[in-house]
């Protein structure tokens, strides 16, 4: 019995030796880290060096900027290499997103603006760097953009890179054209102080829907000296309500003169004053002498075939040329469109935007009175259906839509842009204000792209002709 005991605890002994030495084997001898994949490096890339200065939201703050680029046969080479001037720039999105939009301005070695092209783009000196947080598949206003452009309405060009800041990686950025007045942009002319009479007058002039500042301040920073006031409520009556305001955004605040602003309100008041008569479907004296009717229309299809929650009541541009009508557009800003919102029905594929208002009444800002009021002249609507049949077939087609969007998400996911983006801001399978979907992967969040079009056009087809 002794000797059973005696080897039984030798045993014991030996398997616990044993344990301890497997134990200290996986601690000095440790599995190898995962080796991250492989991927192609033909992404455009962005550097910027801020020469020891914090970036801030005005003013802008002197830097250095590389642009390195890559020709078709994959050769790199240094598309822009220059001093810039750089800001903070958005207005929900920089109180809200721990990755940040840019503006940046071409400088020359003394501080002045310069133009010159980045990425073949026409030559300018204004320029953003557009951060995609909340918009997890990376592309919807590039490929609300590229369509825009494809249906003869000029939007920002966009080019997706790779942009380092310090030599820290900051994530995948859409580098674009700031909307402006320019031959390459908004192509209209110019408009200078001396000019306050007779066609010169005229045009041209940029105004935009939005808030009032970049930060998000409320409808009490609209004054006399950046905006003026719709005279019709967003129901079409003359009360002091809920009144649209219109920015002067060319020229600027702090550049036109009196004598243009009272034309371009009058102007606008004219228009309106049209639209809310009763012979407003009249070609003459009607709402038509006063918009190029084409222009609003594409406005629209554009506008709720994305389900942009911001349409016709924030980021909303508009302008005049000289001797012509008011046009609608470009579009901008559609980070929170395509199924990727959920306020006020913002994301749903089976709603009209243009009816904001019935679904959200007490925002802030409204949609206003002119869309239902087009609307019910069947003229436009009529027209405006006949334009969306053709788009469908073509442009607006499923096949081609979802091409540009596997054009684009391929590209990044073969160049690793998005693998690198997404460990550098933590947010798949994670809440981003104001997300109506949530999914683990990028791949799951271009799916959601692709199905959330299929269901919203699908709807449009049904109910368009109800207009």
């Amino acid at each position: 019995m002794t000797r059973i005991r005696s080897l039984y605890f030798l045993s014991l002994f030996l398997l616990t030796l044993f344990c301890i030495s497997c134990n200290d084997d996986a601690i000095i001898d440790p599995v190898d880290p995962v080796t991250p994949p492989v991927f192609n490096i033909d992404i455009a890339e962005i550097r910027i060096n801020t020469l020891g200065n914090d970036i801030v939201d005005e003013p802008k703050v002197r830097a250095s900027m590389t642009v390195k680029d890559f020709s078709a046969d994959s050769t790199e080479f240094i598309d822009y290499n220059g001093i810039i001037g750089i800001e903070l720039r958005g207005s929900t999105s920089q109180s809200l997103f721990d990755k940040k939009s840019y503006g940046v301005e071409l400088w020359d070695n003394n501080g002045e603006d310069i133009s010159a092209s980045v990425f073949g783009f026409p030559a300018e000196e204004d320029w953003i760097l557009s951060g995609p947080y909340s918009d997890k598949s990376l592309v919807r206003n590039v490929l609300i953009y590229e369509i825009s452009n494809d249906i003869g309405r000029y939007a920002s060009r966009t080019r997706m890179c790779d942009v380092y800041i310090n030599d820290e990686y900051q994530g995948m950025y859409v580098f674009m054209e700031k909307l402006k007045r320019d031959n390459g942009r908004i192509d209209i002319s110019k408009l200078n102080p001396e000019e306050i009479s007779g066609e010169d007058l005229t045009g041209g002039y940029i105004l935009k829907i939005d808030k009032a500042t970049g930060n998000g301040a409320s409808s009490d920073t609209y004054n006399s000296f950046n905006s003026f006031r719709s005279s019709y409520d967003v129901n079409g009556m003359t009360t002091s309500s809920t009144q649209t305001h219109f920015l002067y955004e060319y020229p600027s605040s702090e550049d036109i003169v009196p004598e243009q602003k009272e034309y371009i309100q009058n102007y606008m008041s004219d228009f309106e004053r049209a639209l809310a008569s009763d012979n407003y479907v009249d070609p003459i004296e009607g709402y038509a002498a006063y918009i190029d009717v084409e222009s609003f229309i594409d406005f629209f299809i554009l506008n709720e075939f994305a389900h942009n929650p911001d349409a016709y009541r924030l980021s909303t541009y508009m302008y005049k040329d000289k001797n012509e009508k008011l046009n609608m557009g470009p579009i901008w800003d559609f980070n929170i469109a395509f199924g990727n919102s959920d306020f006020c029905a913002g994301g749903e594929p089976d709603t009209w935007v243009f009816e904001y208002n019935d679904t959200c009444p007490n925002d802030t800002w409204l949609v206003t009175f002119w869309w239902k009021r087009l609307l019910s002249d069947s003229n436009f609507s009529d027209r405006l259906k006949a334009r969306y049949a053709e788009l469908r077939m073509t442009t607006l087609s499923l096949q081609n839509v979802y091409s540009k969007i596997d054009r684009h998400s391929q590209l990044l996911e073969d160049t690793g842009s998005s693998y690198r983006n997404f460990n550098q801001w933590d947010v798949l399978g994670k809440y981003v204000w104001p997300n109506r979907n949530v999914s683990d992967t990028y791949t799951q969040e271009v799916d959601y792209l692709k199905d959330w079009i299929q269901q919203r056009v699908t709807w449009m087809d049904a109910n368009i002709d109800d207009l």
